[in-house]
């Protein structure tokens, strides 16, 4: 049966695979401002051992490892950091995946949230430090469903 124009409108607006891409090169863009801030940020410290370790882990690795950037603190401890790049406000909901949160609970000391927002206009950063719940609100958005 034919689908009501209302509804047919709709599913032509929605693209998901251009709404996939755009999210993908604004995370893409916003890491790299994060790694770049990290590389000076120790260079700054007088660090450039440190700013050479800096591996963007997302782009050379692939995303999976719970974090995008493994940078340093000054002293030499690591930072495991999460970035969330959004053209919106701060307040702005973004998704954790299962192993961002992991790896926020079993390395607290080193896993940091970058949450990067109105990129477009003039980006602004702020950081989380675990355990998230203390700033935000995180609900189930999806479930993995399987069988047997």
């Amino acid at each position: 049966p034919p689908r009501p124009e209302r509804l047919e409108r709709l599913v032509r607006k929605f693209d998901p695979v251009e709404r996939d891409f755009r999210n993908r090169a604004l995370g893409e863009a916003g890491e790299r401002r994060i790694y770049d801030m990290e590389c000076a940020r120790l260079m700054t410290a007088e660090r450039a051992d440190l700013a050479r370790k800096v591996r963007w882990v997302s782009k050379e690795d692939g995303d999976g490892a719970g974090y995008d950037i493994r940078s340093y603190d000054p002293g030499g401890a690591e930072r495991l950091i999460e970035v969330k790049t959004t053209n919106g406000a701060s307040t702005t909901p973004f998704f954790l995946t299962h192993n961002e949160k992991s790896v926020a609970d079993e390395r607290p000391d080193a896993f940091r949230l970058y949450r990067v927002y109105e990129f477009a206009r003039t980006p602004r950063l702020f950081t989380l430090a675990p355990p998230l719940e203390q700033a935000l609100v995180l609900d189930v958005a999806t479930w993995r469903a399987g069988f047997g």
